[in-house]
């Protein structure tokens, strides 16, 4: 994964952890459970969307490493496999 990439990805993350300590915290201080769900459904969507870039990166790096046919088969393979876990 490109650097740029990486950098997008670590940038998410670290705001994904500021959301979940905030909902910690808002459990802890006993805030109402619908206010709750509506943070973990946003913590969820976050997550949802780093894991939509770091496929979308690694389509586009499997393409790019991928000069031939022959070489395309395991990037085909490594991409099923990153999805289907990620299901």
């Amino acid at each position: 994964m490109p650097t740029d990439g990486r950098h997008a990805i670590e940038a998410r993350l670290a705001r994904i952890e500021g959301h979940i300590h905030a909902v910690h915290t808002m459990t802890h201080e006993g805030r109402s459970y619908p206010e709750i769900v509506h943070q973990v459904a946003a913590v969820r969507s976050s997550l949802d969307a780093v894991l939509q870039a770091i496929v979308e990166e690694l389509v586009e790096n499997c393409l790019r490493s991928s000069s031939s046919r022959a070489s395309l088969a395991p990037a085909v393979e490594e991409l099923r496999e990153v999805v289907a876990s990620a299901l």
